[in-house]
């Protein structure tokens, strides 16, 4: 049975990041991928390169909103949603709250660096200047093999 995938429904786009994860993985980086949508457009998409560019910034968020600033010309992405394959660490659920993101969309937890539900719930902090809305789930068994798949292959190493 195939699944029905609504036209820019949170699922539709989730598959946009998959596939930016594919490339990080490709690359041999962790496969995260990121893209950040406003009025049904991709305005900013990035993938891990922390390796490739040995920067620990390197994280697919991070590159996802300076290509949609760049993009936009502003580093206000107000009304945008960032949909990212893993849930965010406090770095990129940081920058996201900085640059007025409206809402992020993940796929699966992470219980070592999650930002947005495992460890802090950041990006719904209201002590902060900005708050986000956060959904989860979107293709978590999808993103769980990929990290899966990408980690056995380093240990096999």
């Amino acid at each position: 049975m195939t699944e029905t995938i609504k036209p820019f429904s949170h699922l539709y786009w989730m598959r946009f990041a998959y596939q930016e994860a594919e490339k990080a993985f490709e690359l041999g980086e962790v496969p995260v991928g990121a893209v950040i949508v406003l009025n049904h457009h991709i305005i900013g998409r990035g993938h891990n390169m922390c390796e490739t560019l040995q920067d620990a910034t390197a994280h697919a968020e991070i590159l996802a909103i300076t290509a949609a600033s760049d993009n936009l010309k502003s580093w206000r992405l107000e009304k945008a949603t960032l949909y990212v394959t893993l849930e965010p660490c406090p770095m990129c659920a940081g920058a996201m709250v900085n640059a007025r993101v409206q809402t992020v969309v993940y796929g699966l937890e992470d219980p070592n660096a999650g930002a947005c539900d495992s460890l802090y719930h950041l990006c719904e902090d209201p002590r902060l200047n900005h708050r986000l809305r956060v959904h989860n789930g979107y293709m978590r068994d999808q993103i769980k093999d990929l990290m899966e798949m990408f980690f056995q292959r380093l240990r096999d190493k």
